[in-house]
This record gives C-alpha cells, sequence and structure tokens, in this order.
C-alpha cells in the first residue's frame, strides 16, 4: 500500500481494477481531474505500483491497495486503509471483473460462483464498506461498471451476463435507498471496448462484431472514462439509478 497523505480538500476516487484496461482509463482520468485515486489491485503489485507512478508523474495523487473484492473482509479492509490514509472517500468506482466462458453444459458449480462472486457480490461487498461515510457527509456516488453482454447476452457467458445484469438491478436498488442522503448509484454499460480482451479476438469474429456497431467503431477506454467523470461530478445529483450506455449504438 502507498499512504502518501493527501489536503484534507482532495476529494478522493476508489476504483476497483483500476490499474489496467477500463479501469486504468478511468483512474487516469480521475487522477487528471484532481483526485486522490486509491487504486484496488487483486495480484501483481509490481504493475499496479508503477501505473501509480505514472499518475503521479503526470502530477497526479494515488495509491494501491490489493484486495480480493470477492471477499466482505478485503473490501472491508481496503476501505479501511483509504479511509485510515485519507479520511474519505467521495466516489467508488465497481469496475473490477473477471470471466470464465464456457457454455453452460460444460460450466461448473464453480465457474459460475467464481463470476458472480466478483462481478456481482464484489460490487455489494464494495458498495456496503463505503456506504456508511458517505451517508454521514452527504455525498457520494458510486458507479458500476456493467457490461453491453448484461443486455444482450453472449454464448459461453451466462455467468458473465447474469452478473453484470444483476448490476443493474443492484444499481436502481440502491440508488432507490440512497436518494435522499446525498448519494448516487448509477451504471456504465460498455459495448465492445479497445483491451486486451478484444485483441484476443480473432480478426473474422471482430469484423463481424463491427457489423453490429452503427458507428462502425470500438470503444476506447477513454469513452468509458469520460461517462465515469459526467457521473463522478458533484453537478450530476440529479441522476440516479441509470443505465448509460456506452456501445456505438450496438444496443438502442
Amino acid at each position: 500500500m502507498n499512504a502518501d497523505k493527501t489536503d484534507s480538500a482532495t476529494p478522493v476516487a476508489l476504483v476497483t481494477g483500476g490499474a489496467r484496461g477500463i479501469g486504468a482509463h478511468i483512474s487516469r482520468a480521475l487522477a487528471r481531474s484532481g483526485y486522490h485515486v486509491a487504486i484496488g489491485y487483486s495480484s501483481r503489485p509490481q504493475p499496479a505500483q508503477a501505473f501509480a507512478d505514472s499518475l503521479k508523474e503526470e502530477g497526479g495523487f494515488a495509491s494501491i491497495h490489493q484486495g480480493n473484492i470477492g471477499e466482505p473482509g478485503d473490501c472491508e479492509r481496503v476501505v479501511h486503509e483509504v479511509m485510515s490514509s485519507h479520511g474519505r472517500i467521495d466516489v467508488l468506482v465497481n469496475n473490477a471483473g473477471i470471466t470464465v466462458d464456457k457454455t453452460v453444459r460444460r460450466m461448473s458449480t464453480e465457474d459460475w460462483r467464481a463470476v458472480v462472486r466478483v462481478n456481482l457480490s464484489g460490487a455489494f461487498h464494495m458498495s456496503k464498506a463505503v456506504l456508511d461515510q458517505m451517508v454521514e457527509r452527504g455525498f457520494g456516488r458510486i458507479i458500476n461498471i456493467s457490461s453491453l453482454i448484461g443486455q444482450t447476452g453472449g454464448f459461453g457467458q451466462a455467468n458473465y451476463a447474469a452478473s453484470k445484469s444483476g448490476l443493474f438491478g443492484f444499481t436502481k436498488s440502491l440508488a432507490l435507498e440512497v436518494a435522499l442522503k446525498g448519494v448516487t448509484v448509477n451504471c456504465v454499460a460498455p459495448g465492445a471496448i479497445e483491451t486486451e480482451m478484444l485483441e484476443a479476438i480473432p480478426g473474422e469474429a471482430l469484423d463481424r462484431m463491427l457489423e453490429k456497431i452503427p458507428m462502425r467503431r470500438f470503444g476506447t477506454g477513454q469513452d468509458i472514462a469520460r461517462a465515469v467523470m459526467f457521473l463522478a461530478d458533484p453537478e450530476a445529483s440529479y441522476i440516479t439509478g441509470q443505465v448509460i450506455s456506452v456501445n456505438g449504438g450496438w444496443e438502442m
């Protein structure tokens, strides 16, 4: 953990899975906007620290915090670390997620549970861990990163689709519970985004995907980060319980 202290006026954002992929773009956008970014990661501390250092070199504030968001105790510990070092958490981005793709006939019970534990239960554990201090302060932004697959389903992705569509219901229910407390809860559902996972898809399959996107291009991590920044803004106070699709028009 990097426990550099920040000024009490500096807003703090906690981004799970914030050192790579879409999470890294979100972390960088927040850091460039003046947030101290607490970067959550599950393993490989060296790359996480190197990424945090790169944000500092750009003039930002960052720290890294290891934990498995599928474990409630880890979530509580990470939140305690951030609160102890920085005194507040203004924004929580539930971004971390995993895939274990198999058809239902081949999927084991553990394959199902592993994905749901991280992608859906992890958002619950992290949100529960930050809520009390947000409610007490009368301000908070919780932003859940879902997926187009949660809206359309995906072949061999029943566990992933279920976990990501589950975030829609979780977002709306929690938004109702805290609507009078100054806390908003929203969801961003990315479409096909240029990440390592997309790079692993064969060219012909990528061409078929592009045909489904009216804009005829894949999204970027910056596209998702911009949506997150909009929802994180203190002035976005009348938007809650919403699912914002960032998919180039794939699913309208």
